[in-house]
């Protein structure tokens, strides 16, 4: 079944809250307190004086009152441009443009972002990467070993549009990061923000398993030995790389960057970035301090010192190894700036390249084939590619608009490559911005054609009302596994027999958590948000689960 998209009518725009606990706005907050100061007023001035003279003051309170309460509302400013004359922001779910301020969208004057012509085309500023005319050993590379591995003709995509399977509450807080098994085509794995980890084989739906003892909080990036498949490493923001049996669940403490423990926040190390170099067997992994650390995977001891590879005391909150070149490798952070290295001379400011962007880099990523193409996704809701990593690097190939930038505790939106795909073309990402489908409002999941930024496919499920900025690709099968809240999809390609006799996506569904925190008619209801350092995060413990069929439904 080809991929459905909706056509150029869209239903009004809805920003959803990662969580429904704030109801209630800071402006009706200040209303409030300045109603509560001016009845403190009113009764002030009615205990003075005699009963005739306290009527009259109170004629003259009640009359004041009421032009105080038209001046408190004329004073009342906008949120946003801090002017008066107009509300914008967050209204309870919903957004409201700001008049004075650019698209919420596409950061641009001119128009809202319920008018913004990015919501129907992606697409913005499109031009071809020019190459570099010197006959450099770089391109001579790029033409014999990189060029040749993508195709000429680009293939028919194939969207997983249908959910296959769930489970529902799977972990405690919600996913951070999702990675499918090198060789065993069912099993996936996750990680959670309280850092535990998670083993699933969705193949057979009910055989899953969390170990609870691997990290104490947020779990940012896990990577596969190369060596040994039953082996992954992580990455936390408690300062520690692990290395995790998966059969067993014994963990080994590779670093860790806080020894002495909490020393306050000025001197609390996280570990965010993470990647392998398989050729020298170095795994390599980054700080919130701008540092990178190269640890040797046989010994599982720190070589050398750290090298600072971003700005001081910023964030890198990615790494990258070439696919082909595992010497060269792509960072990003916190400081508007992704920078090419090569790590075969790697010091400070040593940098082969920088790519600058106008915000935070949330991700990047050398295309997954041939390594000769860059994506980037940024806070200021763009998604940067650039054609070739020997052309001219100043500007991207193209920026494609793209709803991303939040301001929720979420995971950050990452467009990921399809590694299956040889063209290089196709890349999927999570939406921020909701739309209303049916009268529902859903974040989609984008599938988007790079080459000229149009969207492919917009896939959602009519009870994923959350929003999923965790999805990973399958890298042989046709399969997107997604992570929104604390639950776990699978979504493969719909088949025209499925949809005639009207699958029940029930069937393949586990429910795990007490079911009477569920609301009914939604797959997931819990956005898991809570602070980094939770006083009653788990002890060191395996969680292994049972299960029982109950009315056509595995429950926990």
């Amino acid at each position: 079944m080809a991929p459905q998209t909706r056509g150029s009518s869209f239903p009004k725009i809805v920003i959803e809250r990662d969580s429904d606990t704030e109801e209630s706005s800071e402006e009706e907050l200040e209303q409030d307190e300045d109603e509560e100061d001016v009845d403190d007023e009113v009764q002030n001035h009615a205990g003075e004086g005699s009963d005739e003279d306290q009527v009259e003051e109170k004629d003259e309170a009640s009359t004041s009152t009421k032009r105080k309460k038209d001046l408190i509302t004329l004073k009342r400013v906008c949120k946003v441009c801090k002017k008066p004359g107009h509300v914008a922001g967050f209204q309870g779910a919903t957004y409201i443009d700001c008049p004075m301020k650019p698209c919420f969208l596409c950061k641009m004057p001119g128009h809202t972002t319920m008018t913004c012509p990015h919501r129907v085309a992606t697409e913005f500023g499109v031009s071809p990467a020019p190459l570099k005319t010197s006959h450099s050993s770089l391109k001579y590379l790029f033409e014999r070993q990189l060029r040749c591995r993508v195709p000429a003709m680009k293939p028919a995509f194939v969207i997983p549009n249908k959910v296959n399977c769930a489970v529902i509450r799977y972990h405690s807080r919600r996913v951070t990061c999702l990675e499918f098994h090198p060789s065993k085509n069912n099993v996936l794995i996750s990680g959670d923000k309280k850092g535990q980890l998670g083993v699933w084989d969705y193949g057979k739906v009910h055989e899953r398993i969390v170990y609870g003892n691997i990290h104490s909080c947020i779990l940012n990036n896990m990577k596969f030995n190369p060596l040994n498949d039953g082996t992954v490493y992580g990455a936390s923001s408690d300062g520690t790389v692990s290395s995790t049996d998966l059969e067993t669940g014994i963990s080994l403490s590779l670093v860790n960057l806080n020894p002495s423990g909490w020393q306050g926040p000025s001197s609390w190390r996280m570990l965010y970035g993470l990647d392998m170099n398989s050729d020298k067997g170095i795994l390599l992994a980054a700080d919130n301090f701008g540092l990178l650390y190269m640890i040797d995977a046989r010994s599982n001891k720190v070589t050398g010192k750290p090298i600072l590879i971003h700005k001081k005391k910023s964030k890198v909150t990615g790494l990258h190894c070439h696919p082909l070149q595992p010497d060269l490798l792509l960072s990003c952070g916190n400081d508007h700036f992704a920078r090419i290295w090569d790590i075969r001379r790697l010091e400070d400011g040593s940098s082969i390249y920088n790519l600058q962007h106008k915000r935070v880099v949330n991700s990047a990523y050398f295309s997954p084939q041939s390594g000769s193409k860059i994506l980037t996704t940024s806070q200021d809701n763009r998604i940067r590619v650039w054609d070739s990593i020997f052309g001219d690097l100043d500007s991207p190939s193209r920026e494609i608009v793209h709803s991303q930038d939040f301001n929720r505790h979420l995971t950050p939106f990452r467009a990921e490559w399809d590694p299956k795909d040889f063209s290089e073309s196709l890349v999927v990402v999570g939406r921020y911005i909701s739309e209303n489908f049916n009268g529902v409002a859903l974040h989609p999941i984008d599938f988007i054609d790079i080459t000229n930024g149009q969207l492919v496919a917009e896939v959602m499920d009519p009870n994923i009302t959350t929003i999923t900025p965790v999805n990973k690709l399958h890298p042989r099968d046709d399969v997107l596994a997604s992570g929104s809240s604390r639950s776990i999809f699978i979504w493969k390609p719909q088949e025209n027999a499925e949809q005639e006799r009207g699958w029940d996506v029930n069937r393949r569904i586990i429910l795990c958590g007490k079911g009477e925190k569920s609301r009914k008619g939604k797959l997931d209801d819990d956005s898991g948000d809570d602070d980094m350092f939770d006083s009653k995060s788990s002890k060191s413990k395996k969680i292994h689960v049972k299960y029982k069929l109950h009315g056509g439904k595995r429950k926990c």
